[in-house]
């Protein structure tokens, strides 16, 4: 703040008091007024106000920041959210110092635990100590849907080019977070609540033939579509099964996707294989025909897992009349996949689905995955053949005559 009677700052050590000349009195006078009750003329004295540290007043902006008040530096890339401090009265530079205290406060023990991350964060407590000493500028924003932080304006009543207020209207979550308003109950549609509810049908066991009841759920897969899937548990036998089917039609064109598998994450990927998509291992060389195992909801690890199982268990390479020469290939590729499914060893992972309802998760999207290459091919006479959609009618099959039997 700055009024009259104003005290410019010095160096340290340097007496501070009004020049002589400028009051008239000798030196040795009282720097102010004595306080007495009975003087109607007795007002309050400013001083401008003076950092100890910096000798200067660059970021002495008085601040009233709110519980609901987000702060942010662009410049920095740095946000405290809304609700994780405390509303304070305070300034510019004890903003950047109570951040820089909260970060600081656990150093020792992420030295101890984490060395890298406790040196990033280091090297950000020194970008925001640089902050303090007005290395170069930077914004602060305040954004604050209660609408009651403030920062000061030291040229008031004239306008301060370096202050920008904009007031808008509140989101109705923005509404919501104060507690202004109720939560309105959602409507949910007959559609909506089929797509939460477990559908369940009688059917019988593949096993034993016992009565059994099929839980069918509709599931909606991120950045692909929605599918049913089908769980049946026989409370006779034991047996469990379950398959999956694409809650969509045939896709226009067919999906090739080629995976790359170079870490033991990539195991983790959501992978859906439907009933007519096949798989492909060319560092194995290795087919699954489609159809085989089904349609899967599963994971890159669980599908391979569910290969290994099939092709090692096969009766008729187990026991005295196996080929001894076909055993030892079946054990060779049982190694080379578990190595795969391991990290050790890496390898090429193709789904092919003419129908183009099979699916790989990409753990880069929104964005490309450098290690995922879909592809988008137009379907042969012969895949349409084997789909049914050569002898299909989609248009104008109800002016048509019946057929003739």
């Amino acid at each position: 703040m700055s009024a009259s009677g104003a005290v410019q700052p010095g160096p340290p050590g340097a007496a501070v008091g009004p020049s002589p000349a400028a009051t008239g009195s000798p030196a040795t006078g009282p720097l102010f007024r004595p306080l007495s009750a009975e003087d109607e003329e007795q007002q309050p004295t400013e001083i401008e106000s003076l950092c100890m540290n910096c000798y200067r007043n660059d970021l002495n902006r008085e601040v009233v920041k709110t519980d609901s008040a987000t702060t942010r530096i662009p410049e920095l890339d740095f946000e405290i959210p809304a609700f994780s401090q405390k509303g304070a009265l305070t300034t510019v530079e004890g903003l950047i110092s109570r951040a820089i205290s909260g970060l600081e406060q656990d150093q020792p023990t992420r030295r101890a635990m984490e060395g890298a991350i406790a040196e990033r964060i280091d090297e950000f407590i020194g970008k925001l100590k640089d902050l303090k000493q007005t290395a170069s500028p930077f914004t602060l924003i305040i954004d604050d849907p209660s609408g009651n932080s403030f920062v000061e304006n030291p040229h008031a009543p004239q306008k301060d080019d370096a202050l920008v207020i904009t007031h808008y209207s509140r989101t109705p979550q923005q509404a919501e977070m104060l507690g202004l308003q109720a939560e309105a109950p959602e409507e949910k549609s007959e559609e909506e609540d089929l797509r939460n509810e477990v559908l369940q049908f009688n059917t019988n066991c593949p096993e034993c033939n016992a009565p059994a009841q099929t839980n069918m759920k509709l599931v909606q897969i991120p950045h692909f579509k929605e599918v049913i899937i089908m769980a049946t548990n026989c409370e006779n036998c034991g047996h469990r099964t379950n398959e999956v089917k694409s809650g969509g039609a045939v896709e226009p064109l067919g999906t090739r996707i080629t995976l790359r598998i170079t870490d033991p994450s990539d195991m983790t990927r959501d992978l859906l294989k439907s009933e007519t998509c096949s798989v492909e291992i060319p560092e194995l060389e290795f087919e699954l025909g489609m159809a085989v195992l089904g349609g899967k909801f599963t994971t890159l690890e669980g599908l391979l897992k569910d290969i290994r199982e099939l092709v090692t268990k096969n009766p008729f390479t187990l026991g005295d009349s196996s080929n001894p020469d076909q055993s030892e290939k079946l054990q060779d590729f049982s190694q080379k996949l578990d190595q795969i499914i391991e990290g050790k060893m890496k390898a090429h992972f193709i789904m092919n689905d003419p129908a183009g309802n099979s699916y790989l998760q990409n753990v880069y999207a929104p964005e490309d995955d450098p290690e995922m290459q879909v592809e988008r091919y137009k379907r042969t006479f012969d895949q349409n053949e084997e789909l049914g959609l050569n002898d299909m009618k989609t248009e104008g099959y109800e002016a048509g005559p019946a057929p003739q039997r």
